[in-house]
C-alpha cells in the first residue's frame, strides 16, 4: 500500500466515523420524539484491487423500525400508540400510503386528526361498513370528526315485556265491558299500569301510559294513551283524546305463553312523530305484575362533548345524553420487511421495492397489534447506548486522523529528501 493509499484509507475511515457520529446526534436529538425510530450505521470493507492495494470502509444506514418503543399515557384522547405490529396510515391531503408509528394526532380547525407534520390520519367510514382492501389503499378516507349535535330521531320500534298476574282479582276477577281502559270513561278499571318514553320528530319526549287489563281468564287488553291527555285533576281517566292503540292478547293458561293466534305487536302513532311498533311477544302469565322491559328507540337532539377511540380503533363521538356515534375505524398497515421501508422523516415511511407490498387491516385482526388511546409510543433510542457509540466514534475518528497525520509526516520526509 502506498503512502497516498494509506492517507486515502484513513480519510474513508474518518468519513465513516463522521457518518456514525451524525447518526448518534440525530438519535440523541430525537430521543424524546414520539414514534422516532433509532438510526444505525453499518460498516463494510471497501477493496479496490488485489494484493496490498489501498481499500477503506463504506457505510450504509439502517433504521430500527421494528423495535417497539414504550407506550406512555397522555391527557389527549386522540393520541394513539400501537402495541404490536402495524403502522398508522396518514395522508398529506393528496397522496396516501405514508406509514408511521407516531400517534400524536390532534384535531385541526377542520376537524381532521393530524400529526405535527400536518398529515391526516386515515381509516374507514363506519357509515359504509368496514371493508378493508388487504392489498391496497382503496376505501381509505381522512378521518374528520364532526362536532355537530346528534340530530333527533323519532321512535319507530319498541318492546314491552311483562309478566301478568294470572290471579288478578278486581271485583269480579275480570274487568267488565264498558269500564275498560279502552272505553276511556271515568269508571275505567285496569289490572296494571306503567309508562314508556318515546320521542317525536323534533326529539321531544312523549310519555305513553300503558295499561294491561284482564278481561277473561285467558285474555288481556293492552291499551296505550298519551300521558299529556290525562285528566289533569285525577291524572288518569278520562283522557282528553282516545287511546293511541289497543289490542287483546290471548294466552295459554297452562303454559302462560301467548297462543299461536294471539297478536304479538301493537302499532302506536306517536303524536307529532312516527308509527311506533311495540313488540309484545315476550308477554307471559305468571305471578305479580312485573315489567321486565319497556323501551323504545329514538333520541332527542344532543350536543357533542368529546371524542373517544377504542382499542379496536373505533373513533366515536360522545354526546351529553350519554350516547355515542361510531364514525370511523382507524386503519393499520404493515409490510413483509419493515426494515426496508423508505424513510420520509424520522417517524414516517413509505413502501419500497425491498419492503414488499402494503397489507391493510385494523387493530387486533390478521396479526396487527392493538391500539392504545390516550398514549404515545416513545422513541426507541437508548441514551446510554448512544453515548457509548459517540465515544467509540470519537476514538475511531481520532485513530484514523493519526494514520492520516503519520502519512502526511512521511510525505514531508520524502519531499525533503536530498542527494
Amino acid at each position: 500500500m502506498s503512502i497516498f493509499g494509506t492517507m486515502q484509507t484513513s480519510i474513508s475511515g474518518m468519513n465513516a466515523q463522521s457518518t456514525r457520529l451524525s447518526s448518534v446526534a440525530d438519535n440523541i436529538s430525537n430521543s424524546d420524539t414520539p414514534g422516532y425510530k433509532r438510526q444505525g450505521v453499518n460498516f463494510a470493507t471497501l477493496v479496490t484491487g488485489a494484493g496490498n492495494t489501498s481499500g477503506g470502509v463504506i457505510t450504509s444506514s439502517t433504521i430500527e423500525i421494528e423495535a417497539q418503543g414504550v407506550p406512555t399515557k397522555t391527557s389527549s384522547s386522540s393520541n394513539l400508540a400501537i402495541l404490536g405490529d402495524g403502522f398508522f396510515l396518514v395522508s398529506d391531503g393528496t397522496n396516501n400510503g405514508f406509514m408511521t408509528r407516531a400517534g400524536a394526532f390532534e384535531k385541526d380547525d377542520e376537524g381532521y386528526l393530524t400529526n405535527p407534520n400536518g398529515f391526516r390520519l386515515q381509516g374507514y367510514s363506519m357509515a359504509g361498513g368496514v371493508t378493508p382492501v388487504p392489498n391496497g389503499l382503496s376505501g381509505l378516507v381522512d378521518i374528520q370528526i364532526s362536532t355537530e349535535p346528534l340530530p333527533p330521531v323519532a321512535s319507530t320500534v319498541g318492546t314491552f315485556k311483562a309478566t301478568l298476574d294470572s290471579q288478578a282479582n278486581i271485583e269480579t276477577a275480570a274487568v267488565a265491558a264498558n269500564t275498560l281502559p279502552s272505553d276511556n270513561v271515568a269508571s275505567a278499571k285496569f289490572t296494571g299500569k306503567t309508562s314508556m318514553v318515546a320521542y317525536e320528530s323534533l326529539g321531544n319526549e312523549v310519555r305513553l301510559d300503558v295499561y294491561v287489563t284482564r278481561t277473561a281468564s285467558d285474555t288481556w287488553e293492552v291499551t296505550v294513551y298519551n300521558q299529556a291527555d290525562a285528566n289533569s285533576a285525577l291524572e288518569a281517566f278520562p283522557y282528553g283524546n282516545a287511546a293511541l292503540g289497543t289490542t287483546s292478547l290471548q294466552f295459554n293458561t297452562a303454559t302462560g305463553d301467548l297462543t299461536a293466534g294471539s297478536p304479538t305487536s301493537l302499532t302506536v302513532p306517536v303524536p307529532n312523530g312516527s308509527s311506533l311498533q311495540v313488540d309484545l311477544s315476550g308477554m307471559k302469565l305468571g305471578g305479580q305484575f312485573t315489567v321486565q322491559n319497556a323501551g323504545v328507540n329514538g333520541n332527542p337532539s344532543s350536543s357533542a362533548i368529546g371524542t373517544e377511540i377504542s382499542d379496536e380503533g373505533v373513533v366515536r363521538v360522545a354526546y351529553e345524553d350519554g350516547s355515542y356515534r361510531d364514525l370511523f375505524m382507524v386503519a393499520l398497515a404493515d409490510v413483509p420487511s419493515p426494515t426496508n421501508l423508505t424513510p420520509v422523516t424520522g417517524t414516517m415511511f413509505t413502501q419500497s421495492a425491498d419492503s414488499g407490498d402494503i397489507n391493510v387491516g385494523y387493530a387486533g385482526s390478521d396479526g396487527f397489534g392493538k391500539i392504545i388511546s390516550s398514549s404515545l409510543e416513545q422513541s426507541n433510542v437508548d441514551i446510554a447506548e448512544e453515548l457509548t457509540e459517540m465515544i467509540q466514534a470519537q476514538r475511531s475518528y481520532t485513530a484514523n486522523s493519526k494514520v492520516f497525520q503519520t502519512g502526511s509526516e512521511i510525505m514531508d520526509v520524502v519531499v525533503n529528501l536530498k542527494r
